[in-house]
């Protein structure tokens, strides 16, 4: 990452904080009810994964060598909905026989109420579904059991109820924005999120505190030659990164992954076909795309717009990737657990036996 860079980062981390911590008496005073019936009830904890199927994965290989010509359609990976918790409840964590997070800052939410982070398994004492992090990795935000969205400290204290999801509303992946004031930019501390309502899928975002109230994103294209623009619904996966609160996300409709920014202006264009995208704060974004009937994990270039596929001999789907934050390296998901590999290319390696939605702290 560029000095630069590094500098808007930090000036980013220290606007969140600061927010964050002048609330504090706000947020430690809020007790969602739905934390005691998940506490009670509680839910399966990270189990090891069964090995895959004879049709299933065999581990992903090295980048070296050429893949397969990657199809014009769009993955036909999952598309933003959360892990469903596992059938059997439990009150204990069940070890895994593989977890190489300590130190990385790799995190694993897998709709139980364990979090794996840090080489450890963290209990919520919450169903915790599509785990994201704020940009100084003090702040945990999620989807509970009940559907809602929350925010906690990285060890599942201190919940926040941020909002209640409509009734027929499935609210998933969210996403953490947060700018940093300056002339243009007021500064903002928010949350982005994808909505599915009876089937049509939207974007939200809801101001990072107690009892806020989502609105629609807006997405406006600044193309002025008539043409359709973004499309308005379809989206999910939405992604927030860097200190202008540039984000990426995916169109099911038309199969495309699209970046949203609204710094200066509110723009919006499609960059490449694919899902899943995420991106880090040089604006480097990796998806997932459909080749030769499998889900492939690809890196795509903010200055020179080439892509590079970072799986070309899966032989399962790979799934769900995210960028941490100094770009290098990529960490994914497959059907026996979670993988790093380097964003530039390079072997992956296996990190971990549970199989979730991986995200990087901090």
């Amino acid at each position: 990452m560029s000095a630069r860079a590094r500098l808007r980062r930090s000036a980013a981390v220290a606007f969140v904080s600061a927010i964050t911590a002048g609330s504090a008496l706000l947020l430690t005073a809020c007790d969602p009810s739905a934390d005691a019936a998940d506490a009670k009830s509680g839910t399966a904890a990270p189990t090891r994964s069964t090995s895959p199927s004879a049709a299933g994965s065999a581990s992903p290989s090295s980048s070296a060598g050429g893949s397969a010509t990657p199809s014009a359609a769009a993955s036909t990976t999952p598309t933003g909905s959360a892990s469903a918790p596992a059938a059997t409840p439990s009150t204990t964590p069940t070890k895994a026989a593989l977890n190489l997070t300590k130190g990385t800052g790799l995190t694993i939410s897998n709709g139980t109420r364990y979090v794996v982070m840090d080489g450890k398994a963290v209990d919520f004492g919450t169903v915790v579904r599509d785990l994201t992090w704020s940009p100084d990795g003090k702040h945990a935000a999620f989807v509970d059991g009940n559907g809602n969205l929350q925010t906690s400290d990285p060890d599942g204290s201190h919940k926040v109820l941020i909002a209640k999801a409509p009734s027929g509303q499935t609210w998933s992946h969210p996403t953490w924005q947060v700018t940093v004031p300056d002339s243009i930019d007021p500064g903002r501390n928010n949350l982005l999120l994808t909505a599915d309502d009876h089937d049509t899928l939207r974007l939200l975002t809801v101001p990072a505190h107690a009892g806020a109230t989502p609105a629609a994103l807006r997405l406006i294209t600044s193309d002025i030659d008539g043409g359709p623009g973004v499309p308005q619904a379809g989206n999910l996966w939405p992604n927030a990164t860097g200190s202008h609160g540039s984000a990426v996300y995916a169109n099911k409709d038309d199969g495309q992954v699209y970046i949203r920014d609204e710094y200066t202006r509110l723009d919006g264009a499609a960059v490449t076909k694919g899902s899943q995208p995420a991106a880090d704060d040089e604006g480097d974004i990796v998806f997932v795309r459909s080749v030769d009937g499998h889900s492939h994990i690809f890196e795509r270039s903010v200055d020179s717009h080439q892509e590079r596929d970072l799986t070309p001999r899966a032989s399962a789907d790979y799934t769900e990737p995210v960028l941490s934050h100094d770009g290098r390296t990529v960490a994914f998901r497959s059907p026996d657990g979670i993988y790093t590999v380097p964003a530039k290319g390079g072997t992956p390696q296996k990190v971990s036996d549970t199989v979730g939605l991986p995200a990087f702290r901090g």
